[in-house]
């Protein structure tokens, strides 16, 4: 192992432990020690972190230039405190513009009828019942992706109507009580779930036919392939994408809340709450004021 690929493990290390989220570090760091290692540097300096950032396998118009800059200032900087001669590169190097994508915003009848394809382009029926469960749910609480495949059994409280939600973005954990049409969706599919699979491998609520954790990106494709046979949005500029139901719960919400008269601005830290915000949701408060259609919410 060279000298910077023990710095680097080192650093690592020391940021994990310190309880930093590592999801980039951990993965491009080690791919510029290695074109360090390559080209024979012993030393991080401007000119070659430049020369492994903007290597042209990545688009200059996407955010994956900034994301490795990012990781490159932070192990130089560590890197300054052992060898005198490395360069932490300035910020302003590399800047990226990101652009707000418009949701798209699903009606009631369109998750209807996603959720009525499952099993049509889902032979499997506990594979098609798993997928149908998590749409509903993820329409239902706006919840992100992730936290519903990464929900545990013991984090479903059917008898409470309530989820709990751990260590998700930003670190945070939050509850989430359930509509009762929401638990006795949850709970049809847990007794299909012991049913089908009585010794699953995961301690998942949702699992595959093998009992194991659902991956994120089978459950993209499906839902990418349900937009497509069902033509949900098809008269859309937008594209409609998984995760525009989290947007469509946060603006469902918002639509109900007007037509109740209550005061919209006073309530968006409850819903900041519940969906597991930092701060109050600009965007969804945009897209609302663009479409105060009537709409179902899912709570």
């Amino acid at each position: 192992m060279s000298r910077l690929s023990q710095h680097a493990e080192d650093y690592l290390r020391l940021r994990q432990a310190l309880g930093h989220q590592l999801a980039d570090a951990a993965r491009l760091l080690p791919r510029f020690v290695a074109h360090l290692e390559a080209t024979g540097a012993t030393t991080i300096t401007v000119e070659n972190a430049l020369g492994w950032v903007q290597r042209p396998d990545a688009n200059p118009t996407s955010s994956v230039w900034l994301r490795r800059m990012t990781v490159v200032r932070g192990f130089a900087r560590h890197m300054s405190g052992i060898d005198a001669a490395t360069e932490i590169p300035p910020l302003g190097l590399v800047s990226f513009r990101q652009r707000w994508r418009p949701p798209f915003i699903y009606s009631p009848g369109d998750i209807e009828s996603l959720m009525a394809e499952v099993p049509r382009l889902t032979p499997s029926p506990f594979r098609a019942a798993t997928f149908q469960t998590m749409i509903g749910l993820l329409a239902a609480t706006g919840m992100r992706v992730g936290e519903a495949i990464a929900l545990a059994r013991s984090d479903v409280d059917l008898a409470e109507g309530l989820l709990v939600v751990r260590a998700s973005k930003f670190n945070k954990s939050r509850e989430l009580p359930l509509h009762p049409s929401t638990v006795d969706a949850l709970a049809s599919y847990a007794a299909e779930r012991t049913r089908c699979v009585p010794r699953p491998k995961s301690p998942t609520f949702f699992v595959s036919g093998k009992g194991t954790q659902i991956i994120y990106t089978d459950f993209g494709v499906k839902f990418r392939e349900l937009v497509a046979a069902t033509r949900v949005g098809a008269g859309s500029p937008v594209v409609p994408r998984i995760h525009d139901l989290r947007h469509s719960f946060a603006v469902h919400t918002l639509v109900r809340w007007h037509k109740a008269g209550e005061d919209v601005g006073a309530m968006l830290p409850r819903l900041s709450t519940y969906m597991g915000h930092l701060t109050p949701m600009k965007g969804s408060q945009t897209v609302f004021a663009r479409r105060r259609s009537p709409g179902v919410v899912f709570v």
